[in-house]
This record gives structure tokens, C-alpha cells and sequence, in this order.
């Protein structure tokens, strides 16, 4: 059930360096995608935590977009594992918590990867109108 009546609304964590300039692109190429999306710019996405989302999902988010930084990622060369693992953990709290994991996703969003964030999105943004809980 959408807390949102009918428009969800997604919290997208972006990293600086590497999936934020791809969404920027986005605006600046005029590609659209739901006004109900939300961003939040974090270094590197492995420093994302399980309660952090969970903590969205609780407070008014229908779904929680990880803006993952992939293979290219300037911090850690392992980032990609790292983000994974802290996802699998937010998945394990919501479905502890009653909540669909399935109301978060993630994917690797690199600096030129405007259109497959605007695809990622727009598909998140229906599959979320579509689950229970």
C-alpha cells in the first residue's frame, strides 16, 4: 500500500563522484522521470546504512533507490560488495519489520548513465505502485 495516494515516493541515495553527475545529466538532457523522487548525495555508497533505509521506508518513503558507485568507485575497490552487503541487511531489517524488500533497490549508476537512471527509476516507480506492503 503507497503512503503516498497513488504517486511514490523514492529516496535516492547518489554518490558525488559517480552516479550524481549521470542524474544530473538526466535534467540537463531533459530526460523525465517522477517529480516524487528525492536525492540525497552521500561520498561513496558503501557508507549508505541498513537503518538509513530502513529509516526512509518508515518516515513517509515508498521505495529507496541505491545510486550505486560500481566498479568505479575512487574510495574503495571493493565498493560494489560492500553496498550489496549493507542492501541485504536493510532487506533482512524491512523484512523483519513487515515491510516488502522489494521497496528497495540498487543499482550502478555511472557519471554518463542518464537514460538507464531514468529507466531504473521510472521501472522502480511502477513496481512500487503495484506492492502490498
Amino acid at each position: 500500500m503507497l503512503k503516498n495516494k497513488g504517486e511514490p515516493k523514492i529516496l535516492v541515495f547518489s554518490t558525488n563522484m559517480i552516479s550524481d553527475p549521470g542524474i544530473d545529466l538526466a535534467g540537463m538532457l531533459k530526460l523525465h522521470y517522477p517529480s516524487s523522487v528525492y536525492i540525497i548525495n552521500v561520498p561513496c555508497s558503501s557508507i549508505i546504512k541498513p537503518r538509513w533505509i530502513l529509516y526512509a521506508i518508515q518516515n513517509g518513503f515508498d521505495g529507496v533507490f541505491v545510486a550505486a558507485d560500481g566498479t568505479d568507485c575512487p574510495c574503495l575497490s571493493d565498493c560494489t560488495e560492500r553496498t550489496s552487503k549493507n542492501v541485504e541487511k536493510a532487506q533482512a531489517l524491512m523484512i523483519s519489520s513487515g515491510i516488502n524488500p522489494a521497496r528497495v533497490k540498487m543499482a550502478a549508476i555511472c557519471s554518463v548513465c542518464s537514460e538507464a537512471f531514468v529507466n531504473h527509476i521510472k521501472y522502480f516507480y511502477d513496481t512500487l505502485k503495484t506492492l502490498e506492503n
